[in-house]
């Protein structure tokens, strides 16, 4: 991986191939993020319908220069008759982890959705036993706003989350925790 600043950009078709090995390899998936095989056409299809952009959500890949990492993503939430909040997540390549790049990305997706989108609300969740991505959603700007019991099923065990959230005000305040401000991170136009 190099030294260049973690970018987000929109999904190529070159990229396809490393989004299908996220639904068919579990080493590259990780502990937290396999659920089983799935369809890996599903990505192709996607893209070739939206590129993987819609109005209720989307992909971004994560790289740094010309190094592909993995991607983040964010699904519309109805959360009334008007309104709606972004549930966000990512997937990063083994290669990538414990290097700060997923705060990044993150960070960057956040400033995003809150820059193009009139959300006041953004949020994300992981297992309980997740801690890097615990503290990488804290360091991006996240508060964790509680457990909720037996949410996800992985490895034939139902399975507690911790919910977390980020508004658009936390990211305007300087002086709340958290706040958005750190430097080296883009979003890059396709290209």
């Amino acid at each position: 991986m190099s030294d260049d600043l973690v970018m987000l950009r929109p999904v190529l078709e070159d990229d396809l191939p490393m989004l299908e090995q996220f639904l068919m390899d579990p080493e590259a998936t990780g502990e937290f993020q396999w659920h089983g095989w799935s369809d890996p056409g599903r990505w192709r299809r996607s893209w070739a319908q939206n590129g993987l952009l819609s109005d209720d959500g989307g992909q971004l890949m994560v790289v740094t220069g010309a190094d592909r990492l993995g991607f983040v993503a964010w699904r519309k939430v109805v959360t009334s008759r008007n309104s709606y909040c972004w549930n966000t997540g990512i997937q990063l390549l083994p290669k990538a982890r414990g290097r700060g790049v997923g705060t990044q990305a993150q960070r960057l997706l956040v400033q995003n959705l809150f820059a193009h989108t009139p959300v006041v609300r953004i949020e994300a969740a992981t297992e309980t036993g997740n801690i890097a991505e615990q503290r990488a959603l804290e360091k991006s700007g996240f508060t964790s706003e509680g457990v909720l019991r037996s949410l996800t099923f992985r490895e034939g065990q139902w399975r507690d989350v911790v919910r977390y959230s980020v508004l658009r005000d936390d990211t305007a305040s300087a002086d709340a925790p958290g706040r958005l401000d750190s430097p080296p991170a883009t979003l890059k136009p396709a290209g």
